[in-house]
C-alpha cells in the first residue's frame, strides 16, 4: 500500500528534508511565518490544548542577546540565520481553553487547576507542535534548523517569562552553501514496530 501524499511533497517534508546548518541571506518575510502557522496550527494536541508559542527574533539586539545563550557550536549559526525563532510551552495554556475546547470549558478546571498537571501537559503538546513547526517550516520551501544546544533558563529570563518553558531554537530560511551534515542512519521498521 501507497502513501497518499504526492511523493514530491513526501520528499519536500521527510527524505529529502534536512536539519541546516547554513543559510543564505534571503529574508523569511512575515507573511510566510503567517502562512506556516496557519498550517500548522491544525496540528492534533490534546483538549485542542495548543500551548505552543512562538518568540521571532528579527532585530539585530535581539539576536545578539539570543546568540549569547547558545553553546558554542550553534552561536554562528543563529548568529547568521535570517530568522529565529525560540519554541516555548506556555504553562497557562489553560486559560484559553474555554474558546479552545467549547464543548467541555470545564476542562480548564477539571484537569488543569494545578500547576504541575499544566507544565507536563504543556510541555508534552507544545513538543508536538514543535514537530509540527518544524514540518510547516519545511511545507513552505524552507529549511528548519532546530537546536536544544543552548541555557533555557538563560533564554527564559531573556526572552520569556516564568509562565514559559523553553523548547528548543528553530534557524529558518533557505539553505546555503555546504548546509547539510552527512545523512545519519535511521531505525528500520522491524527495529522500532512490535506487533502484540
Amino acid at each position: 500500500m501507497s502513501l497518499v501524499l504526492d511523493p514530491a511533497a513526501q520528499d519536500l517534508l521527510f527524505r529529502e528534508a534536512r536539519t541546516a546548518n547554513t543559510f543564505t541571506d534571503e529574508p523569511v518575510t512575515d507573511e510566510q511565518m503567517q502562512a506556516i502557522y496557519d498550517l500548522v496550527k491544525y496540528g492534533p494536541t490534546a483538549f485542542n490544548q495548543s500551548p505552543l508559542r512562538i518568540t521571532l527574533v528579527r532585530s539585530p539586539e535581539a539576536r545578539e542577546r539570543l546568540v549569547q545563550h547558545m553553546a558554542e557550536g550553534n552561536r554562528p549559526k543563529t548568529a547568521a540565520a535570517p530568522l529565529v525563532a525560540i519554541l516555548s510551552a506556555d504553562n497557562e495554556f489553560h486559560d484559553e481553553l474555554p474558546q479552545l475546547f467549547p464543548h467541555f470549558p470545564q476542562a480548564k478546571d477539571a484537569f488543569f487547576s494545578e500547576r504541575p498537571a499544566r507544565e507536563g501537559a504543556a510541555l508534552l503538546n507544545s513538543a508536538l507542535q514543535a514537530a509540527y513547526f518544524i514540518v510547516g517550516v519545511r511545507a513552505a520551501g524552507l529549511a528548519a534548523g532546530p537546536m536544544t544546544g543552548l541555557d533555557f533558563e538563560g533564554v527564559r529570563k531573556e526572552f520569556l517569562d516564568d509562565d514559559h518553558t523553553p523548547l528548543m531554537v528553530v534557524n529558518i530560511g533557505r539553505p546555503g552553501p555546504d548546509a547539510w551534515f552527512p545523512r545519519s542512519p535511521r531505525l528500520s521498521y522491524e527495529q522500532v514496530v512490535t506487533t502484540v
